[in-house]
């Protein structure tokens, strides 16, 4: 017999009778507030067109790193999953099957606290997912997802999204958002917000695949000489003025470190000779990623985007993963990482300037609180992005609040960002941060360290206000 799926009201509010009392009436105030989601991997094509999803291995197992590299672990080829060109030919109700046999792996994490949601909330499934349940689940989520109230638009109705952010690269032409944009404009169209980031990591990065092609491509797109320094830092001006005329207010740089560097023009000039001829070291690689930081810096001073740095990630670790399956085929690994001397000389050049925003993330838990809280505690342009990746995790958000706020406060960070490709989870991941933020505000209150109307003033802005302000949304 198929056992009860239960979403609990109080699930991950605080154990404490008297804690999850106030953390309760916390939390109801701000449960049904907008969702901003300034930073994620939605695919803008899903919003352009509205067409409907397809089946459940589609939308839900295939492109969810989260949960196949945990399948993966556990000897699942990535092959059936219908993952990458060899998984083209995967039977997905089969796929389905070999995921929901294997469901009790995910026991503890936060991948089954969203997938749960998805299911009890989104589809309205009343029973656990496992084997003898892995049909009806195939069945009846793909024929929800042919029905109107399934298509994109809807759920991001439904979802009470405010706005959400896409990340697309310099290469990219946009053409989704122009078709957003141009629906939001037309009478009775639909108005869901949809905007881009900037990732310029194909043309920044000398060691990514076919940088010297993405520079010829970026030379095309732009009309500029992508080979000199001059014309390879107009283009990146042009570009980031085309993804801001669509609605973009930030970018991104996934670099593997923190490193900054804030090299003279003519040193700057013969080292991008060097990497853009593929005649260059590991050394002056990092060299170059740590100088386009600045000049990314420099861009947004004057073009006001806010900047979010994602460092820390030893990226596609597993070698035959990578020949076979390409990137993010979640063997992505967090490393140590150090901030205080990596950003010196950005923050030397551009600390203190009136208007710049920048905001750290970090896979380094240690830097919490020895130097990403000091850093964004001292410097105006700096704030601490959430809890990330590996530690968007209930106890990984609780660790985030308990090392930083002593030292940069609540206000130098920036509220919640989901940071997803998997959609249907974007509101089961804000509702855990609500959860997780309340029930920390309320031990506050409790040990007379917050008033209750501090607490309730908190818990809109890390909800909902902080994000909107920290992103220019």
């Amino acid at each position: 017999m198929a056992r009860p799926l239960t979403l609990h009201p109080d699930r991950l509010l605080p154990a404490d009778p008297a804690t999850r009392a106030i953390a309760r009436e916390l939390y109801a105030a701000v449960a049904g507030l907008p969702l901003v989601s300034p930073h994620g991997h939605t695919d803008p094509s899903w919003f352009a067109r509205n067409a409907p999803f397809g089946n459940a291995t589609d939308l839900l197992l295939r492109p969810d790193h989260y949960v196949f590299r945990m399948l993966y672990s556990q000897g699942v080829p990535l092959e059936a999953l219908g993952i990458g060109q060899a998984g083209r030919h995967a039977d997905p109700r089969s796929a389905w099957r070999l995921f929901a046999e294997r469901y009790h792996l995910f026991r503890g994490t936060p991948s089954a606290f969203w997938l749960d949601w998805v299911f009890g909330e989104a589809f309205g499934i009343a029973v656990r997912l496992e084997a003898e349940t892995s049909d009806l689940y195939f069945d009846k989520i793909t024929a929800a997802l042919a029905t109107d109230a399934f298509r994109p638009r809807a759920l991001f109705d439904r979802f009470n999204i405010e706005v959400i952010a896409t990340t697309e690269s310099p290469l990219d032409t946009l053409e989704h958002h122009a078709a957003v944009r141009a629906e939001n404009q037309r009478q009775g169209g639909w108005q869901g917000r949809v905007v881009t980031a900037y990732r310029p990591d194909p043309v920044i990065d000398p060691e990514f695949e076919s940088f010297r092609e993405n520079l010829a491509r970026l030379s095309e797109l732009t009309g500029e000489d992508c080979l000199s320094w001059s014309g390879y830092l107009a283009a990146h001006r042009q570009r980031r003025a085309f993804f801001a005329s669509l609605g973009a207010t930030s970018t991104d740089h996934g670099h593997p470190t923190a490193q900054t560097a804030d090299l003279s023009q003519a040193e700057a000039e013969a080292l991008f000779r060097k990497v853009s001829s593929a005649e260059f070291t590991a050394a002056e690689a990092e060299l170059f990623r740590a100088q386009m930081l600045t000049e990314m810096a420099a861009m947004s001073v004057d073009d006001g985007l806010v900047m979010q740095i994602h460092p820390g990630a030893f990226r596609n670790h597993n070698a035959d993963v990578f020949a076979r399956f390409g990137r993010d085929k979640g063997a992505d690994l967090p490393m140590r990482t150090e901030y205080v001397h990596a950003l010196k000389p950005l923050l030397d050049r551009f600390g203190n300037a009136p208007g710049l925003s920048i905001i750290l993330f970090t896979l380094d838990e240690s830097t919490y609180a020895r130097e990403l809280a000091p850093l964004a505690g001292h410097y105006p342009c700096l704030k601490l992005g959430p809890a990330w990746w590996f530690h968007d995790s209930p106890e990984g958000m609780r660790r985030f609040r308990r090392a930083t706020t002593e030292t940069a406060g609540f206000y130098n960070t920036v509220g919640f960002n989901d940071d997803t490709r998997a959609f249907l989870s974007i509101p089961a991941r804000h509702d855990l941060a609500r959860r997780i933020d309340c029930g920390f505000l309320a031990e506050l209150v409790l040990e007379h360290r917050l008033e209750d109307w501090e607490a309730a003033e908190l818990a809109q802005d890390l909800a909902y206000n902080l994000a909107k302000q920290a992103y220019r949304l």
